[in-house]
């Protein structure tokens, strides 16, 4: 297996992954069948919500189920650069609520995938794309019929 086969295998897997776990995650904001959700908001940050905190889960549902699909599609650099955010955001919460601790280290691991899962995205596309290849600029002058 080459290098660039090796990258391009785990940048699918990482695609995969973020597209599916966060998808799946978001879902589970309206069911509660992973985890009590509203228990990871912190105290500080519920009482900024003009909502309830389950309200507040279940945008935050939306929200990861968009992220999910953006990173499965075509917007799969955008997708992953919001996660990745929004990863750091989550982990922010935690450490202010001074619990799930592990939680926030784990969130903050992921972030960094996410990231790395949208360089890479970036690097795999560019070489995709033909470069623009430059006009020599005598020869354009010469075309022109003029040479300065």
């Amino acid at each position: 297996m080459t290098i660039d086969r090796g990258v391009e295998s785990a940048r699918q897997a990482l695609r995969v992954a973020f597209g599916v776990v966060p998808f799946l995650a978001g879902l589970d904001k309206f069911f509660n069948l992973l985890a009590d959700w509203p228990r990871y908001l912190s105290p500080a940050a519920e009482a900024m919500l003009p909502v309830t905190a389950q309200t507040f889960m279940h945008f935050a549902g939306v929200v990861e189920m968009v992220v999910g699909l953006a990173i499965l599609t075509r917007w799969t650099v955008l997708g992953s650069y919001v996660a990745a955010a929004w990863l750091v955001a989550i982990a922010a919460n935690l450490v202010a609520s001074d619990t799930f601790l592990d939680v926030a280290v784990r969130d903050l691991v992921m972030a960094t995938a996410a990231y790395t899962l949208a360089r890479l995205t970036e690097a795999s596309e560019s070489t995709r794309t033909p470069a623009a290849v430059p006009v020599d600029a005598q020869e354009d002058r010469t075309r022109l019929g003029k040479v300065a």
